[in-house]
């Protein structure tokens, strides 16, 4: 069987296989592009932190005046304060820990966020890499072909 090179008598080189490069350095580039992580994709979540860190000193500080509260309750009265500081410290410490539960889920937000982060950027590059695929397939196969 002649090549084309044979067809066309010899003396013309074959232009084929440059456009085939051409498309394939055009093809990766595109695909390259594809694949690029944006800038977008990868901003920390400043706001949540924030957020986090605030609730948890804002958990401290009952903490802290919890014990401010019993202590100077226990010195001016006596165990005769020991009822209502109950009632009242219940009432700060579920707080505090709700605020700090808070914070943890604002930390807990940070993290769902980088995983749909990740999993954008990894389903992007695996379409990117099938399209690639198969745009690649398409154009070989007619090539191929007489």
């Amino acid at each position: 069987m002649a090549t084309t090179h044979e067809r066309r008598g010899g003396g013309e080189p074959d232009a084929a296989p440059v456009e085939r490069k051409r498309a394939e350095r055009h093809h990766d580039a595109a695909a390259e592009a594809a694949m690029h992580v944006r800038a977008a994709d990868m901003e920390p979540y400043v706001g949540l932190r924030y957020v986090a860190k605030l609730f948890r000193i804002i958990a401290l500080i009952l903490l802290m005046l919890l014990i401010a509260e019993v202590a100077i309750g226990l010195y001016q009265q006596g165990m005769q304060a020991l009822p209502t500081l109950l009632a009242v410290g219940s009432r700060l410490l579920v707080l505090a820990g709700l605020l700090w539960g808070g914070g943890d889920i604002a930390i807990l937000l940070i993290d769902i966020g980088h995983d749909v982060r990740a999993t954008r950027i990894l389903t992007g590059r695996q379409a990117a890499h099938h399209i690639a695929q198969h745009h690649g397939a398409d154009q070989e196969t007619p090539a191929a072909q007489p």
